[in-house]
Protein backbone atom coordinates (compact mmCIF):
# COMPACT_ATOMS: atom_id res chain seq x y z
CA UNK A 1 0.00 0.00 0.00
CA UNK A 2 1.20 3.36 -0.86
CA UNK A 3 1.49 5.80 1.79
CA UNK A 4 -0.40 8.49 0.36
CA UNK A 5 -3.39 6.00 0.39
CA UNK A 6 -2.93 5.79 4.50
CA UNK A 7 -5.20 8.48 6.46
CA UNK A 8 -3.65 9.73 10.02
CA UNK A 9 -3.50 6.65 11.92
CA UNK A 10 -1.93 4.16 9.50
CA UNK A 11 0.84 7.33 9.00
CA UNK A 12 1.19 7.80 12.70
CA UNK A 13 1.28 4.01 13.36
CA UNK A 14 4.52 4.01 10.94
CA UNK A 15 6.01 7.24 12.28
CA UNK A 16 5.52 5.56 15.95
CA UNK A 17 7.62 2.43 14.96
CA UNK A 18 10.29 4.47 13.01
CA UNK A 19 9.64 2.41 9.84
CA UNK A 20 9.05 6.10 7.94
CA UNK A 21 10.17 9.69 8.32
CA UNK A 22 7.87 12.92 8.74
CA UNK A 23 10.14 13.85 5.22
CA UNK A 24 9.54 10.84 3.26
CA UNK A 25 6.01 10.85 4.14
CA UNK A 26 6.48 14.87 2.87
CA UNK A 27 8.20 13.24 -0.03
CA UNK A 28 5.02 10.35 -0.57
CA UNK A 29 2.22 12.81 -0.50
CA UNK A 30 4.04 15.61 -2.92
CA UNK A 31 5.12 13.24 -5.31
CA UNK A 32 0.97 12.11 -5.62
CA UNK A 33 0.63 15.60 -5.46
CA UNK A 34 2.34 16.39 -8.75
CA UNK A 35 1.02 13.30 -10.05
CA UNK A 36 -2.87 14.20 -9.85
CA UNK A 37 -3.45 17.38 -9.10
CA UNK A 38 -3.13 18.73 -12.77
CA UNK A 39 -6.64 16.58 -12.74
CA UNK A 40 -7.98 17.14 -9.81
CA UNK A 41 -7.50 20.92 -8.51
CA UNK A 42 -7.73 21.04 -5.03
CA UNK A 43 -4.78 23.24 -3.93
CA UNK A 44 -5.18 26.89 -4.44
CA UNK A 45 -1.51 27.12 -2.79
CA UNK A 46 1.24 24.85 -2.33
CA UNK A 47 3.61 25.51 0.74
CA UNK A 48 6.33 23.21 0.00
CA UNK A 49 9.19 24.87 1.57
CA UNK A 50 7.15 25.60 4.78
CA UNK A 51 5.73 21.81 4.65
CA UNK A 52 9.15 20.47 4.60
CA UNK A 53 10.42 22.98 7.51
CA UNK A 54 7.53 21.47 9.72
CA UNK A 55 8.29 18.27 8.89
CA UNK A 56 12.07 18.90 10.47
CA UNK A 57 10.64 20.02 13.28
CA UNK A 58 8.08 17.20 13.51
CA UNK A 59 11.39 15.00 13.37
CA UNK A 60 12.98 16.76 15.93
CA UNK A 61 10.34 16.68 18.12
CA UNK A 62 8.82 13.17 18.00
CA UNK A 63 5.09 12.51 19.54
CA UNK A 64 6.18 13.87 23.21
CA UNK A 65 3.49 15.61 24.97
CA UNK A 66 1.13 17.41 22.28
CA UNK A 67 2.54 16.35 19.50
CA UNK A 68 0.37 13.46 18.65
CA UNK A 69 -0.44 13.99 14.84
CA UNK A 70 3.21 14.78 14.59
CA UNK A 71 4.71 14.63 11.22
CA UNK A 72 0.42 14.03 9.70
CA UNK A 73 0.33 16.04 6.23
CA UNK A 74 -2.60 18.43 6.03
CA UNK A 75 -4.33 20.69 3.81
CA UNK A 76 -5.98 23.55 4.92
CA UNK A 77 -9.39 25.68 3.64
CA UNK A 78 -8.32 28.77 2.08
CA UNK A 79 -10.36 30.62 3.94
CA UNK A 80 -8.21 30.24 7.45
CA UNK A 81 -5.51 32.36 7.94
CA UNK A 82 -2.10 31.35 8.29
CA UNK A 83 0.59 33.50 9.15
CA UNK A 84 2.90 34.74 6.04
CA UNK A 85 0.90 32.46 3.73
CA UNK A 86 -2.14 33.48 0.68
CA UNK A 87 -4.92 33.32 2.27
CA UNK A 88 -7.49 34.00 -0.81
CA UNK A 89 -10.82 32.61 0.42
CA UNK A 90 -10.63 31.79 -3.71
CA UNK A 91 -11.75 35.56 -4.13
CA UNK A 92 -10.16 38.04 -6.74
CA UNK A 93 -10.55 40.27 -3.72
CA UNK A 94 -8.54 38.34 -1.46
CA UNK A 95 -5.85 36.86 -4.76
CA UNK A 96 -2.92 38.65 -3.01
CA UNK A 97 -3.80 38.81 0.61
CA UNK A 98 -0.98 37.45 2.78
CA UNK A 99 -2.41 36.85 6.69
CA UNK A 100 -0.12 38.92 9.65
CA UNK A 101 -1.46 36.13 11.81
CA UNK A 102 -2.47 32.25 12.46
CA UNK A 103 -5.99 31.40 13.04
CA UNK A 104 -6.51 28.70 16.13
CA UNK A 105 -7.30 25.98 14.43
CA UNK A 106 -4.00 25.83 12.34
CA UNK A 107 -2.25 27.07 15.67
CA UNK A 108 -3.35 24.17 17.65
CA UNK A 109 -2.71 21.98 14.68
CA UNK A 110 0.60 22.92 14.07
CA UNK A 111 1.20 22.86 17.73
CA UNK A 112 -0.13 19.32 17.98
CA UNK A 113 2.69 18.16 15.09
CA UNK A 114 0.94 18.86 11.75
CA UNK A 115 2.15 19.04 8.76
CA UNK A 116 0.32 21.71 5.81
CA UNK A 117 1.25 20.80 2.09
CA UNK A 118 -0.97 24.11 1.15
CA UNK A 119 -4.06 25.55 0.97
CA UNK A 120 -7.36 24.50 -0.41
CA UNK A 121 -10.31 25.60 -2.92
CA UNK A 122 -13.54 26.42 -2.08
CA UNK A 123 -16.29 28.36 -3.37
CA UNK A 124 -16.00 31.88 -2.95
CA UNK A 125 -15.84 33.23 0.01
CA UNK A 126 -17.55 29.79 1.09
CA UNK A 127 -20.63 30.52 -0.52
CA UNK A 128 -21.54 27.54 -3.01
CA UNK A 129 -22.16 23.70 -3.24
CA UNK A 130 -20.00 22.71 -5.81
CA UNK A 131 -16.53 24.64 -5.99
CA UNK A 132 -17.97 25.89 -9.34
CA UNK A 133 -17.96 29.59 -7.97
CA UNK A 134 -13.95 29.68 -7.18
CA UNK A 135 -13.10 32.74 -8.77
CA UNK A 136 -9.72 30.39 -9.96
CA UNK A 137 -11.12 27.38 -11.32
CA UNK A 138 -13.01 24.33 -10.63
CA UNK A 139 -11.92 21.64 -8.51
CA UNK A 140 -12.74 18.22 -9.66
CA UNK A 141 -14.46 15.21 -8.53
CA UNK A 142 -11.68 12.22 -7.89
CA UNK A 143 -14.50 9.67 -8.65
CA UNK A 144 -15.21 11.55 -11.99
CA UNK A 145 -13.53 14.45 -12.86
CA UNK A 146 -16.70 15.34 -15.03
CA UNK A 147 -18.20 16.36 -11.41
CA UNK A 148 -18.14 18.53 -9.07
CA UNK A 149 -16.88 17.43 -5.80
CA UNK A 150 -19.35 19.37 -3.41
CA UNK A 151 -18.83 22.91 -1.85
CA UNK A 152 -17.73 24.63 -0.50
CA UNK A 153 -15.25 22.83 1.30
CA UNK A 154 -14.66 21.10 -2.18
CA UNK A 155 -11.04 21.14 -2.08
CA UNK A 156 -10.37 19.70 1.07
CA UNK A 157 -12.52 16.96 0.23
CA UNK A 158 -10.95 16.11 -3.05
CA UNK A 159 -7.66 16.16 -1.64
CA UNK A 160 -8.61 13.85 1.22
CA UNK A 161 -10.01 11.73 -1.58
CA UNK A 162 -7.29 11.69 -4.26
CA UNK A 163 -4.62 10.99 -1.57
CA UNK A 164 -2.99 14.22 -2.17
CA UNK A 165 -3.41 14.69 2.08
CA UNK A 166 -3.67 12.43 4.95
CA UNK A 167 -6.51 14.93 6.06
CA UNK A 168 -7.88 18.02 5.96
CA UNK A 169 -9.99 21.12 7.71
CA UNK A 170 -13.35 22.70 5.80
CA UNK A 171 -15.31 24.72 7.28
CA UNK A 172 -19.63 24.45 7.34
CA UNK A 173 -21.92 27.19 7.31
CA UNK A 174 -24.72 25.08 6.01
CA UNK A 175 -23.60 22.12 4.98
CA UNK A 176 -19.83 22.64 3.45
CA UNK A 177 -17.71 20.52 5.94
CA UNK A 178 -20.61 17.05 5.37
CA UNK A 179 -21.54 17.88 1.91
CA UNK A 180 -18.83 17.77 -0.13
CA UNK A 181 -17.77 14.43 1.98
CA UNK A 182 -20.92 12.73 1.16
CA UNK A 183 -19.55 13.51 -2.71
CA UNK A 184 -16.43 12.63 -2.72
CA UNK A 185 -16.75 9.36 -0.10
CA UNK A 186 -15.08 10.71 2.85
CA UNK A 187 -15.52 11.43 6.90
CA UNK A 188 -16.39 15.37 7.35
CA UNK A 189 -17.38 16.07 11.33
CA UNK A 190 -19.11 19.55 11.33
CA UNK A 191 -18.80 20.31 15.17
CA UNK A 192 -21.23 21.92 17.59
CA UNK A 193 -21.25 25.66 17.35
CA UNK A 194 -19.21 26.61 19.82
CA UNK A 195 -17.00 23.63 20.02
CA UNK A 196 -13.94 25.22 17.87
CA UNK A 197 -12.58 28.54 17.86
CA UNK A 198 -13.18 30.40 14.36
CA UNK A 199 -10.92 32.39 15.36
CA UNK A 200 -9.10 33.43 11.84
CA UNK A 201 -12.02 32.02 9.95
CA UNK A 202 -12.68 34.51 7.27
CA UNK A 203 -16.21 35.09 8.17
CA UNK A 204 -19.42 34.19 5.97
CA UNK A 205 -21.94 34.04 8.62
CA UNK A 206 -20.56 34.54 11.61
CA UNK A 207 -24.04 32.79 13.65
CA UNK A 208 -23.48 29.72 11.56
CA UNK A 209 -19.67 28.74 10.44
CA UNK A 210 -18.36 26.17 12.02
CA UNK A 211 -14.88 24.69 11.31
CA UNK A 212 -14.04 20.77 11.33
CA UNK A 213 -12.51 18.03 10.38
CA UNK A 214 -11.99 15.83 6.64
CA UNK A 215 -10.96 12.82 6.84
CA UNK A 216 -10.68 9.23 5.55
CA UNK A 217 -11.79 7.33 8.30
CA UNK A 218 -14.07 8.22 11.73
CA UNK A 219 -10.88 7.86 14.29
CA UNK A 220 -8.91 10.41 11.96
CA UNK A 221 -11.71 13.08 12.30
CA UNK A 222 -11.80 11.87 16.28
CA UNK A 223 -8.07 12.76 16.64
CA UNK A 224 -8.05 16.06 14.70
CA UNK A 225 -11.48 17.33 16.66
CA UNK A 226 -9.08 16.24 20.47
CA UNK A 227 -6.21 18.68 18.63
CA UNK A 228 -8.58 21.57 17.56
CA UNK A 229 -11.37 21.94 20.17
CA UNK A 230 -11.55 24.19 23.14
CA UNK A 231 -12.14 27.42 24.64
CA UNK A 232 -10.43 30.16 22.71
CA UNK A 233 -9.75 33.80 24.73
CA UNK A 234 -9.94 35.19 21.20
CA UNK A 235 -13.41 33.73 19.87
CA UNK A 236 -16.23 35.00 22.26
CA UNK A 237 -18.81 32.44 21.27
CA UNK A 238 -16.59 29.02 21.63
CA UNK A 239 -17.57 27.50 24.54
CA UNK A 240 -15.81 27.15 28.34
CA UNK A 241 -16.37 23.58 28.48
CA UNK A 242 -13.39 20.95 28.90
CA UNK A 243 -12.54 18.65 26.03
CA UNK A 244 -13.11 15.00 26.04
CA UNK A 245 -10.96 11.91 24.34
CA UNK A 246 -13.01 11.92 20.88
CA UNK A 247 -10.93 8.89 20.13
CA UNK A 248 -12.43 7.10 23.09
CA UNK A 249 -15.50 6.77 21.61
CA UNK A 250 -14.25 4.93 18.71
CA UNK A 251 -14.66 0.93 19.59
CA UNK A 252 -17.89 1.37 21.60
CA UNK A 253 -21.26 -0.81 20.67
CA UNK A 254 -24.18 0.86 19.14
CA UNK A 255 -26.02 -1.63 20.94
CA UNK A 256 -29.53 0.30 22.44
CA UNK A 257 -28.54 3.75 20.44
CA UNK A 258 -31.66 5.03 19.69
CA UNK A 259 -31.39 6.18 15.95
CA UNK A 260 -34.32 9.12 14.96
CA UNK A 261 -35.11 8.61 11.53
CA UNK A 262 -36.93 12.22 10.62
CA UNK A 263 -40.00 11.50 8.01
CA UNK A 264 -39.20 14.57 6.69
CA UNK A 265 -35.84 13.82 5.19
CA UNK A 266 -37.20 11.10 2.75
CA UNK A 267 -38.67 13.39 0.24
CA UNK A 268 -40.02 13.41 -3.18
CA UNK A 269 -37.24 13.79 -5.99
CA UNK A 270 -34.48 11.99 -3.78
CA UNK A 271 -32.13 9.98 -5.80
CA UNK A 272 -33.76 6.56 -5.37
CA UNK A 273 -30.03 4.95 -5.09
CA UNK A 274 -28.93 7.30 -2.28
CA UNK A 275 -32.67 6.46 0.05
CA UNK A 276 -31.64 2.61 -0.45
CA UNK A 277 -28.22 2.96 0.39
CA UNK A 278 -29.15 5.09 3.68
CA UNK A 279 -31.68 3.30 4.83
CA UNK A 280 -29.46 0.06 4.29
CA UNK A 281 -27.03 1.85 6.47
CA UNK A 282 -29.58 2.78 9.18
CA UNK A 283 -30.86 -1.57 8.73
CA UNK A 284 -27.22 -2.25 8.95
CA UNK A 285 -27.41 -0.08 12.43
CA UNK A 286 -30.53 -2.12 13.67
CA UNK A 287 -28.43 -5.22 12.58
CA UNK A 288 -25.76 -4.33 15.63
CA UNK A 289 -28.57 -3.50 17.85
CA UNK A 290 -29.32 -0.19 17.22
CA UNK A 291 -33.28 0.83 17.76
CA UNK A 292 -34.95 3.20 15.01
CA UNK A 293 -37.57 5.25 16.06
CA UNK A 294 -39.48 8.12 13.60
CA UNK A 295 -39.09 11.50 14.78
CA UNK A 296 -40.72 14.26 13.00
CA UNK A 297 -38.75 17.68 12.10
CA UNK A 298 -42.08 19.36 11.20
CA UNK A 299 -40.34 22.94 10.42
CA UNK A 300 -37.58 21.41 7.74
CA UNK A 301 -39.74 22.53 4.72
CA UNK A 302 -38.84 26.50 5.57
CA UNK A 303 -34.94 25.59 6.47
CA UNK A 304 -34.04 26.08 3.26
CA UNK A 305 -35.75 30.05 3.05
CA UNK A 306 -34.88 30.25 6.55
CA UNK A 307 -31.07 29.93 5.98
CA UNK A 308 -30.90 31.61 2.88
CA UNK A 309 -32.15 35.33 4.39
CA UNK A 310 -29.68 34.52 7.66
CA UNK A 311 -26.87 33.50 6.11
CA UNK A 312 -27.09 36.33 2.96
CA UNK A 313 -28.15 39.07 5.78
CA UNK A 314 -24.78 38.12 7.89
CA UNK A 315 -22.78 37.87 4.59
CA UNK A 316 -23.77 41.10 3.50
CA UNK A 317 -22.65 42.73 7.02
CA UNK A 318 -19.14 40.76 6.98
CA UNK A 319 -18.31 41.58 3.55
CA UNK A 320 -18.94 45.40 3.72
CA UNK A 321 -15.42 45.53 5.57
CA UNK A 322 -13.97 44.76 1.66
CA UNK A 323 -13.80 48.51 0.27
CA UNK A 324 -10.71 48.77 -1.02
CA UNK A 325 -9.40 50.90 1.22
CA UNK A 326 -7.67 49.11 4.60
CA UNK A 327 -6.79 45.59 2.20
CA UNK A 328 -7.14 43.23 -0.22
CA UNK A 329 -8.04 44.49 -4.07
CA UNK A 330 -8.69 47.68 -4.99
CA UNK A 331 -9.82 48.92 -8.14
CA UNK A 332 -9.05 52.67 -9.59
CA UNK A 333 -12.34 55.15 -9.17
CA UNK A 334 -12.68 58.39 -10.13
CA UNK A 335 -13.09 59.46 -6.36
CA UNK A 336 -13.61 57.77 -3.02
CA UNK A 337 -17.63 56.42 -3.55
CA UNK A 338 -16.88 55.09 -7.10
CA UNK A 339 -13.31 53.39 -5.95
CA UNK A 340 -15.54 51.54 -3.35
CA UNK A 341 -18.70 50.67 -5.95
CA UNK A 342 -15.61 49.65 -8.49
CA UNK A 343 -13.89 47.34 -6.36
CA UNK A 344 -17.09 45.54 -5.07
CA UNK A 345 -18.17 44.88 -8.77
CA UNK A 346 -14.28 43.90 -10.30
CA UNK A 347 -13.55 42.25 -6.91
CA UNK A 348 -16.29 39.94 -6.20
CA UNK A 349 -17.80 36.99 -8.23
CA UNK A 350 -21.37 36.45 -9.16
CA UNK A 351 -22.68 34.43 -6.08
CA UNK A 352 -20.69 36.90 -3.70
CA UNK A 353 -22.89 39.32 -5.44
CA UNK A 354 -26.06 37.87 -5.34
CA UNK A 355 -25.96 36.95 -2.09
CA UNK A 356 -24.95 40.41 -1.00
CA UNK A 357 -27.84 41.86 -2.44
CA UNK A 358 -30.03 39.02 -1.03
CA UNK A 359 -28.87 40.14 2.67
CA UNK A 360 -28.87 44.09 2.14
CA UNK A 361 -32.03 43.59 0.83
CA UNK A 362 -33.49 41.71 3.99
CA UNK A 363 -31.86 44.55 6.26
CA UNK A 364 -33.07 47.46 4.48
CA UNK A 365 -35.65 49.65 6.40
CA UNK A 366 -39.00 48.45 6.17
CA UNK A 367 -38.23 44.61 5.49
CA UNK A 368 -36.18 43.29 8.72
CA UNK A 369 -39.29 42.35 10.82
CA UNK A 370 -41.16 40.80 7.61
CA UNK A 371 -37.46 38.56 6.23
CA UNK A 372 -34.47 38.71 8.75
CA UNK A 373 -36.78 39.05 11.95
CA UNK A 374 -39.59 36.16 10.75
CA UNK A 375 -36.21 33.82 9.53
CA UNK A 376 -35.04 34.08 13.38
CA UNK A 377 -38.36 33.09 14.61
CA UNK A 378 -37.94 29.92 12.37
CA UNK A 379 -34.94 29.12 12.91
CA UNK A 380 -35.91 28.49 16.91
CA UNK A 381 -38.70 26.35 15.83
CA UNK A 382 -36.05 24.39 13.75
CA UNK A 383 -33.96 24.05 17.21
CA UNK A 384 -37.12 22.86 18.65
CA UNK A 385 -37.67 20.34 16.39
CA UNK A 386 -34.25 18.77 17.23
CA UNK A 387 -35.10 19.31 20.87
CA UNK A 388 -37.65 17.55 20.93
CA UNK A 389 -36.74 14.75 18.13
CA UNK A 390 -33.82 14.27 21.04
CA UNK A 391 -36.40 13.24 23.91
CA UNK A 392 -37.02 10.06 21.57
CA UNK A 393 -33.64 9.57 20.02
CA UNK A 394 -30.01 9.47 20.69
CA UNK A 395 -28.99 10.13 17.35
CA UNK A 396 -30.67 11.07 13.83
CA UNK A 397 -30.11 9.06 10.75
CA UNK A 398 -30.46 11.71 7.54
CA UNK A 399 -29.14 11.24 3.74
CA UNK A 400 -26.38 13.68 3.73
CA UNK A 401 -27.26 14.78 -0.02
CA UNK A 402 -30.45 14.24 -1.84
CA UNK A 403 -28.24 13.35 -5.07
CA UNK A 404 -24.64 12.21 -5.84
CA UNK A 405 -22.10 14.10 -7.41
CA UNK A 406 -23.93 15.92 -10.63
CA UNK A 407 -21.63 17.37 -13.63
CA UNK A 408 -20.12 20.15 -13.58
CA UNK A 409 -22.10 23.15 -14.93
CA UNK A 410 -25.30 21.06 -14.26
CA UNK A 411 -26.64 23.60 -11.78
CA UNK A 412 -24.76 26.22 -12.08
CA UNK A 413 -27.56 28.33 -13.92
CA UNK A 414 -30.29 27.68 -11.72
CA UNK A 415 -29.39 29.44 -8.56
CA UNK A 416 -32.52 27.42 -6.63
CA UNK A 417 -31.56 23.90 -7.81
CA UNK A 418 -27.75 24.71 -5.93
CA UNK A 419 -29.20 26.20 -3.08
CA UNK A 420 -31.57 22.89 -2.74
CA UNK A 421 -28.08 20.93 -2.04
CA UNK A 422 -28.00 21.33 1.13
CA UNK A 423 -31.78 20.88 1.86
CA UNK A 424 -30.37 18.10 4.38
CA UNK A 425 -27.36 19.84 5.77
CA UNK A 426 -28.88 23.47 6.71
CA UNK A 427 -30.76 22.73 9.67
CA UNK A 428 -28.20 21.24 11.30
CA UNK A 429 -26.22 24.90 11.48
CA UNK A 430 -29.49 26.97 12.11
CA UNK A 431 -29.65 24.79 15.30
CA UNK A 432 -25.83 24.40 16.33
CA UNK A 433 -26.03 20.70 16.51
CA UNK A 434 -23.21 18.44 15.24
CA UNK A 435 -23.24 16.16 12.17
CA UNK A 436 -20.82 13.87 10.28
CA UNK A 437 -21.39 12.33 7.03
CA UNK A 438 -19.62 8.89 6.72
CA UNK A 439 -19.56 6.93 3.33
CA UNK A 440 -22.83 4.30 3.00
CA UNK A 441 -23.08 3.27 -0.86
CA UNK A 442 -21.91 3.72 -3.93
CA UNK A 443 -24.23 4.61 -7.05
CA UNK A 444 -24.48 2.40 -9.81
CA UNK A 445 -21.95 4.17 -11.98
CA UNK A 446 -19.76 4.27 -9.33
CA UNK A 447 -20.44 7.70 -7.35
CA UNK A 448 -20.22 7.89 -3.50
CA UNK A 449 -23.06 8.34 -0.81
CA UNK A 450 -23.19 9.90 2.45
CA UNK A 451 -24.92 9.24 5.39
CA UNK A 452 -25.89 12.16 8.05
CA UNK A 453 -25.61 11.57 11.59
CA UNK A 454 -26.75 14.21 13.69
CA UNK A 455 -26.38 14.61 17.34
CA UNK A 456 -27.20 16.19 20.22
CA UNK A 457 -25.55 19.81 21.39
CA UNK A 458 -21.80 19.16 22.52
CA UNK A 459 -22.30 15.33 22.19
CA UNK A 460 -19.63 14.45 19.67
CA UNK A 461 -18.70 11.53 21.24
CA UNK A 462 -22.60 9.95 20.44
CA UNK A 463 -21.67 10.58 16.86
CA UNK A 464 -17.84 9.39 16.60
CA UNK A 465 -19.31 6.11 18.70
CA UNK A 466 -22.09 5.63 16.33
CA UNK A 467 -20.25 6.59 13.03
CA UNK A 468 -17.61 4.58 13.60
CA UNK A 469 -19.48 1.50 14.61
CA UNK A 470 -21.50 1.30 11.61
CA UNK A 471 -18.14 2.39 9.33
CA UNK A 472 -16.16 -0.77 10.58
CA UNK A 473 -18.92 -2.94 9.91
CA UNK A 474 -18.96 -1.68 5.99
CA UNK A 475 -16.11 -1.75 3.55
CA UNK A 476 -17.71 1.80 2.10
CA UNK A 477 -14.82 3.70 3.59
CA UNK A 478 -11.63 1.46 2.48
CA UNK A 479 -12.63 1.97 -1.31
CA UNK A 480 -10.67 5.12 -3.31
CA UNK A 481 -11.20 6.24 -6.95
CA UNK A 482 -8.81 5.37 -9.27
CA UNK A 483 -7.54 8.36 -10.74
CA UNK A 484 -5.89 8.51 -14.29
CA UNK A 485 -2.60 8.41 -13.01
CA UNK A 486 -3.49 5.04 -10.96
CA UNK A 487 -1.77 2.12 -12.43
CA UNK A 488 -4.32 0.22 -14.38
CA UNK A 489 -6.79 3.31 -14.23
CA UNK A 490 -6.41 4.14 -17.84
CA UNK A 491 -7.40 0.42 -18.85
CA UNK A 492 -10.95 1.67 -17.62
CA UNK A 493 -10.56 -0.33 -14.72
CA UNK A 494 -13.51 0.60 -11.53
CA UNK A 495 -12.61 2.32 -8.13
CA UNK A 496 -9.81 0.80 -5.76
CA UNK A 497 -10.60 -1.66 -2.73
CA UNK A 498 -7.72 -0.99 -0.20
Amino acid sequence: MELFELGIEGIKALLDKKEVTPHEVLDAFFARINAVEGKVSAYVTQTREKAYEMAASAEKAGNSGIKTLSGIPFAIKDNLCTKGIKTTCSSKMLENFIAPYESTVTERLSGAGGVFLGKTNLDEFAMGSSTENSAFFTTKNPWDLQRIPGGSSGGSAAAVAAGECAAALGSDTGGSIRQPAALCGVVGLKPTYGRVSRYGLVAFASSLDQIGPITKTVRDAAMVLNAIAGRDPMDSTSAPLPVPDFTKAAGMDVKGLRVGIPREYFIEGMDPEVEKAVKGAVAQLEAMGAIPVEVSLPHTGYAVAAYYILATSEASSNLARYDGVKYGFRAAGKDLLDTYMQTRAQGFGPEVKRRIMLGTYALSAGYYEAYYGRAQQVRTLIKRDFEEAFRVADIIATPTSPTAAFKIGEKSADPLQMYLSDIFTISINLAGLPGISIPCGFTGTGLPIGLQLIGRHFDEEMLIRAAYAYEQSTEWHKRRPALPSDNGADKGEGPKAL
